[in-house]
């Protein structure tokens, strides 16, 4: 049986929400505790026994997450050996440990869409039967959705495509792209509904920005393909390979949770806090300190 080793992780768009930070650093370097969010999701095809993971910056990301992927930092490691604190340095040395990681830039000839940076990986990835393309706006608490995938492959060998998705409340299915099943009992994908309105969606599964893909997914993604304001979308060209062949749904193990605005990245940032993070019990105590001291405020 073949075996996934190539992950694709992209941060190729502009961030605007995010503006002025993203101005100068890459949306996926803001940090959840001492980590960027990038790393995470590194970490995620780690566990899942990738052995070589492509980066798509933004030409001004690219020197970033080569600097922070390779620089080894020595100033600061003998620093920190003169010190008697080499323990400190342990969580550097875990990154430069990580598999090989290519970081490139998106193709400036494609149009703008979330689809354009597995475009300009194609020359990385057409020897492969299947590879996973990660989205660093959404992290996975809980669970490996990357391990998932290829672990869903090796039951579906002659999947073209499999997807992650999560359960919403049926009062936000508004906000997502919506599952809709050709079959449901054998989890294939018929198409993803953008938006429904609340009451008219097939399903209450959320796709998001986790996904198996085999090269049959560069027929679709290329510039002849646009779709909504002229971008090329990750999800029309999955659509389109659901029409002729299986795409596999499998729902999530872990807990999916976005970073793709301000809002959203708090939320994700307070979870890792307090799942992860050894003052988790400060942060809890200041929460319940500021509510005692507001509900003073209003008597």
């Amino acid at each position: 049986m073949s075996q996934v080793k190539k992950a694709v992780i992209t941060d190729a768009g502009f961030a605007s929400r995010y503006l002025p930070i993203t101005k100068t650093i890459p949306k996926a370097m803001l940090p959840l505790g001492n980590r960027p969010i990038m790393q995470l999701v590194v970490e995620e095809c780690v566990e899942a026994g990738i052995e070589e993971i492509v980066i798509v910056a933004t030409a001004e990301g690219k020197p970033i997450y080569e600097d922070y992927f390779n620089n080894s930092v020595n100033r600061i490691r003998k620093q920190l050996a003169s010190q008697g604190k080499q323990d400190r340095y342990e969580s550097v040395q875990q990154v430069l440990d990580f598999p090989k990681i290519t970081v490139i830039t998106q193709d400036p000839a494609l149009p703008y869409g979330n689809g354009s940076p597995i475009a300009s990986s194609r020359k990385f990835l057409t020897k492969e039967d299947a590879f996973l393309v990660l989205y660093s706006d959404d992290v996975i608490f809980g669970s490996s959705d990357a391990k998932a995938l290829i672990e869903s492959y090796q039951k579906h060998p002659n999947a073209k495509a499999i997807i992650m998705a999560q359960e919403v409340p049926p009062e936000k299915v508004d906000k997502y792209g919506i599952i809709s099943f050709r079959d449901e009992k054998k989890r294939l994908l018929g198409n993803i509904v953008e938006k429904p309105k609340i009451g008219k969606a097939p399903s209450c599964l959320a796709s998001y920005g986790r996904y198996l893909l085999t090269p049959a997914v560069f027929d679709y993604l290329n510039a002849k393909n646009t779709g909504l304001d002229d971008e090329l979308w990750t999800v029309d060209a999955i659509t389109k390979i659901a029409q002729n062949d299986e795409v596999i749904v499998e729902k999530t193990r872990g807990h999916w949770m976005t970073t793709g605005d301000p809002e959203n990245y708090f939320i994700a940032h307070l979870n890792y806090v307090l799942k992860r993070e050894k003052y988790k019990q400060q942060v809890i105590d200041y929460f319940n300190e500021y509510q005692k001291e507001g509900q003073t405020k209003k008597k």
